[in-house]
């Protein structure tokens, strides 16, 4: 892939910025979760018994979010049947479905009076349809109960099964997000179950039914800068309108390590970058993840 001079000149200033891993650069540090607000929504999870993936996966942005009332809500259970190496999420094979869980979701949304609310969830490659039916139970739900609240949803590839596409969209969300995570090269390292194809052929299946798409990546975990290019270049190509793109930080030390601490001049630069492909939105700095300024995208998309 041909690198053009602006991306050639962050390039020249990376290298000048070797910032030693295991001490993390000043963009990286956020203070520790409080709040009258995050108190309020760790209090309403638990009572619910709901989990969040903004305790599991262990999100820097946690009192940000929880203190502005938002949060992921990650259904399904707490148990993931892939082992990806990047996730903090607790993996084995899970031994139950909670078919009252979207009604519990639904209730927690509207108590905390969510505009834009995010539903993903764990692999749940044991069952027929991936758990397909209660994201779509949970979508129609809250549609029922919220109509004004807009809903993302955050889906596993459900092993690109088109019937649980279709479920999907017997109940539609406003915005259909699904995560690449890295380049394909590392996928086997960072996505060993998953597939690169099959994860852009979801974004282009959902985009071909009018939804609006988003997709989101790591950097730092040990790609190079024109593989996130291509990546983004494919994303864009397969009807992606919003991507967001992090710093990968390792949860602990038995998940992969970071390979380097990625500059702001080269979030910068995949932003600039990604506006002139055609994306509508690209969210990209160091402590951006999925669901980051979500409810913001919602307002200036629709």
């Amino acid at each position: 892939m041909v690198i053009n001079q602006h991306q050639r000149n962050f390039k020249e200033e990376s290298e000048k910025i070797k910032t030693p891993l295991g001490k993390r650069p000043e963009w990286l540090k956020v203070k520790l979760p409080t709040g009258e607000n995050y108190s309020d929504v760790k209090n309403l999870m638990r009572k619910q018994h709901l989990h969040t993936v903004c305790e599991e996966a262990r999100c820097p942005n946690i009192a940000e979010c929880w203190n502005h009332r938002s949060a992921t809500f990650m259904i399904l259970g707490d148990t993931c049947t892939r082992s990806c190496g990047f996730c903090n999420i607790k993996t084995g094979l899970p031994t139950e479905l909670d078919l009252n869980e979207p009604r519990r979701v639904a209730d927690s949304v509207k108590e905390l009076g969510l505009k834009h609310v995010v539903i993903t969830s764990v692999n749940r490659d044991e069952l027929k349809d991936g758990g397909a039916s209660i994201f779509s139970e949970l979508v129609r739900l809250i549609n029922e109960d919220m109509p004004d609240t807009t809903v993302e949803i955050l889906i596993p590839d459900f092993k690109g099964d088109e019937e649980a596409f279709k479920i999907i969209m017997k109940n539609p969300p406003d915005i259909l997000n699904h995560n690449l995570e890295t380049v394909p090269r590392l996928y086997h390292a960072v996505r060993p179950q998953a597939k690169y194809e099959r994860s852009l052929e979801l974004i282009r299946w959902f985009k071909g039914k009018y939804l609006r798409t988003k997709s989101g990546i790591m950097v730092g975990i040990g790609e190079k800068p024109e593989e996130v290019l291509s990546l983004m270049k494919d994303l864009a190509e397969h009807g992606c309108d919003i991507l967001t793109i992090g710093q990968y930080l390792q949860p602990t030390k038995m998940h992969l390590p970071v390979d380097r601490f990625v500059t702001p001049e080269e979030f910068n630069m995949y932003h600039d970058e990604g506006l002139k492909m055609g994306f509508k939105i690209v969210e990209s700095s160091p402590l951006v993840r999925s669901s980051y300024h979500a409810d913001r995208h919602a307002r200036a998309i629709f």
